[in-house]
């Protein structure tokens, strides 16, 4: 069963690196645990098992294409941990990942569909305050057509 991701929660990294997973997003991992990697923009991905296998499996195949495929593929996978919920539906994060997406103090966990995005919150408001005032006033992204309703 495929499971979808959506919604942002604010949270605090604790002294050991250790995030609170919100309820609804913890039931794919507590069973198998979940994959943790570097991802765009400087934020983590979590992936359930199911959907890093077919990531791992789409960025095999574009390895094929090149070099700087190839590179990707590899900061990808070696950044990439398993990690599992504890007890108190905490996750924690090694610290190379935490310097990657510069998490320290106020973070953010949202939704994004096939995955769980884990945000500085500061680099979040960056990036998405702009996207939001576009939502807000009806700016369209380039390319995004109109819906008809």
């Amino acid at each position: 069963m495929e499971t979808t991701f959506f919604g942002r929660y604010e949270h605090t990294l604790d002294v050991k690196g250790r995030v609170v997973l919100p309820s609804r997003f913890r039931p794919p991992f507590q069973t198998e645990g979940g994959y943790l990697t570097p991802y765009l923009e400087g934020c983590l991905a979590l992936w359930t098992r199911e959907e890093f296998e077919r990531q791992s499996d789409l960025r095999r195949q574009e390895a094929a294409t090149g070099r700087a495929a190839r590179n990707a593929l590899r900061v990808w996978s070696s950044g990439c941990h398993f990690v599992e919920v504890d007890g108190q539906g905490r996750v924690a994060i090694p610290q190379r990942l935490r310097d990657f997406a510069a998490l320290e103090g106020d973070i953010l966990v949202t939704g994004a569909i096939d995955r769980v995005e884990i945000w500085n919150a500061e680099s979040w408001n960056e990036l998405m305050l702009p996207e939001e005032e576009r939502l807000r006033t009806g700016e369209l992204p380039a390319g995004a057509a109109p819906s008809e309703s």
